[in-house]
């Protein structure tokens, strides 16, 4: 497995993803518009030439938010994720980058556990922020980049 930067060749896979993880995906005109802005960042983890997971992040002068960390399901719980944000991580603070922040699903307690380990820490909650299902997110703040 290797984590590269995405290529705009990526989209359509990411885009399968994206359908794949979230109850509400990114489309894929959504995901070429934010690639083609420089505030934004993407990585992809690959494996034989298949993208398994990739995870993106919007820059703003010295902070990254995070906008997607996702895995196909066939190759979660092996350290997929945990490679992405430690290597978007890494690329955020040679660029620059301070601190990052994510918002994840106050249910997603195994997503919770991996940020904590990367140095994140929850500051707070988002009220409704999630929809189909309806649910709160947790808002975690990593300030040791």
């Amino acid at each position: 497995m290797q984590i590269r930067n995405m290529f705009q060749t990526d989209i359509e896979a990411v885009a399968q993803l994206e359908m794949e993880c979230f109850s509400q995906p990114w489309s894929k005109q959504s995901l070429k518009e934010s690639f083609e802005q420089s505030s934004y960042r993407f990585l992809v983890a690959e494996k034989r030439g298949q993208v398994i997971g990739y995870m993106g992040v919007m820059v703003v002068f010295d902070e990254a938010d995070v906008t997607n960390v996702a895995v196909t399901s066939s190759y979660r719980h092996q350290g997929i994720g945990k490679a992405l944000v430690s290597h978007m991580l890494n690329v955020c603070k040679q660029h620059g980058v301070t601190a990052m922040t994510l918002e994840v699903r106050e249910s997603n307690k195994t997503a919770i556990r991996l940020y904590e380990k990367m140095g994140f820490a929850s500051v707070g909650k988002r009220k409704n922020f999630y929809e189909k299902p309806a649910e709160d997110a947790v808002i975690m703040w990593n300030y040791s980049l």
